[in-house]
C-alpha cells in the first residue's frame, strides 16, 4: 500500500539548502516513492501552484519565502540491473546521496564515478546540472533516467541522448523543466579500472599505485583543499560557469593576458572562471553577509547569516567586475528560485 502524502505549511528550509539561507516554504511535503507521484499531481490539480523539485539543494539560492510547493524527493534503492565480466548497470534510486553512492559503487569493485567524489546533493539531482569534475562528465558514465512523465502521468526511462546533455544543462533543466521529476539514475560502471587523470595534478596526488580507491582518495583530498564543507561554511559549490568563447576570442584574450587559463573545447575554448575572478582581486572580497571563498574564487558563500539578496548583490558584482576587465559575462551554475 502506497504511503499517503503528508503536506506541512510555512517549512523552513534552512537545513535543506546548501547555502543555509533561513528560506521558508510555504507549503512542503516528502516523496519516498515513485508510487506517491499521481497523488502529487492530483493535489497540485486541486490546488494550482509553482512546484519546486528539491534534492540535496546544492544547487539553489533561494528566496526568503519560497512560494508554492516544495517537493523533497527521497526515494531510495540501489538494484544491480545487469552484469557481464567488462561492466555493470546500477539503478539508483533518485534520493540518494550523490558522494554515498560513488562511495559504495567503489567498495562493490564497480569503476567510472570516482572523479565525481565528493560533490554534494543527491543522484536525482546530478543529471539536472549534468555534474562534471576533475576530467570526468556524468553524461558519460549514464545509461538512463528514470522518470515520472507529468504530462502523461507515467514513469519511463529517457535514454542519454533523450536528456540533451550540454555542459552543466540538461533537458530537465533549461528545456522542458518542470514536465519530469527523476525517479531514478541507471549508471553504466565497469569492472575493468581505466582511470582518467589528465586533470592537473590528479596524477601525482594519486601516485604510483593506480586504483579506483586511491583515485577516490586523491579526488577528496583535493576538493577538501579548495573547496569549503557546506555542513561548516554554506556554499553551492561552483557558483559560475566556465565561459567558452571562440578561437578569435581567446586569441584577443591571450594577447592581452599572457598568463589566462584557457582549455580546448568543441566550440573553442574554455576559460577557468576561477582565474578570472580572481584576477580581479576578489578572492575573500565580502559584502554584507556573504563573500567569494579566499581559496577558490569560483565559490561564493554565506558568512553565517547571508540571504538572498546578499548572494544576489555579490554574484552581480563579480559578473561586472570580470565584464570590465575581459569583456566576459559569467553565468551563474545555480538556479535562483523563485
Amino acid at each position: 500500500m502506497t504511503e499517503p502524502l503528508r503536506f506541512e505549511h510555512h517549512r523552513s528550509l534552512r537545513q535543506l539548502n546548501t547555502f543555509g539561507l533561513p528560506a521558508v516554504a510555504e507549503y512542503y511535503t516528502e516523496v519516498y516513492s515513485p508510487d506517491q507521484l499521481p497523488a502529487l499531481e492530483t493535489w497540485l490539480q486541486a490546488h494550482p501552484m509553482p512546484l519546486l523539485l528539491l534534492g540535496g539543494g546544492s544547487n539553489l539560492v533561494l528566496a526568503d519565502q519560497v512560494p508554492g510547493l516544495v517537493a523533497h524527493i527521497r526515494i531510495g534503492g540501489w538494484v544491480q540491473s545487469m552484469s557481464s565480466d567488462e561492466q555493470v548497470l546500477v539503478r539508483v534510486g533518485a534520493g540518494e546521496n550523490w558522494h554515498d553512492t560513488v562511495e559504495k559503487s567503489i567498495a562493490l569493485g564497480y569503476s567510472g564515478l570516482e572523479n565525481l567524489a565528493l560533490i554534494p546533493g543527491s543522484v536525482g539531482a546530478a543529471p539536472v546540472q549534468t555534474i562534471g569534475a576533475f576530467g570526468v562528465e556524468l553524461k558519460d558514465r549514464v545509461s538512463a533516467i528514470e522518470v515520472f512523465d507529468r504530462w502523461t502521468g507515467r514513469v519511463r526511462d529517457l535514454l542519454p541522448e533523450e536528456c540533451q546533455f550540454a555542459y552543466r544543462d540538461s533537458l530537465f533543466k533549461s528545456i522542458e523543466p518542470g514536465r519530469y521529476i527523476i525517479t531514478a539514475v541507471e549508471f553504466q560502471l565497469q569492472r575493468q579500472f581505466s582511470p582518467v587523470l589528465e586533470y592537473a595534478g590528479l596524477k601525482e596526488a594519486v601516485g604510483d599505485e593506480i586504483t579506483p580507491q586511491r583515485v577516490f582518495a586523491a579526488v577528496c583530498r583535493m576538493r577538501r583543499a579548495k573547496l569549503p564543507d557546506p555542513a561548516q561554511t554554506g556554499n553551492a559549490g561552483s557558483f559560475f560557469k566556465n565561459p567558452v568563447v571562440s578561437p578569435a576570442e581567446y586569441e584577443r584574450l591571450r594577447q592581452r593576458f599572457g598568463q589566462l587559463v584557457a582549455y580546448p573545447d568543441p566550440q573553442g575554448y574554455k576559460l577557468a572562471a576561477g582565474w578570472l575572478i580572481d584576477q580581479c582581486g576578489l578572492k575573500g572580497f565580502a559584502q554584507a553577509q556573504a563573500a567569494v571563498y579566499d581559496r577558490q574564487a569560483l565559490v561564493l558563500i554565506n558568512r553565517g547569516k547571508a540571504r538572498r539578496q546578499d548572494i544576489e548583490r555579490l554574484s552581480g558584482h563579480v559578473q561586472q567586475q570580470v565584464y570590465e576587465r575581459f569583456g566576459i559575462w559569467l553565468e551563474p551554475e545555480p538556479r535562483f528560485y523563485p
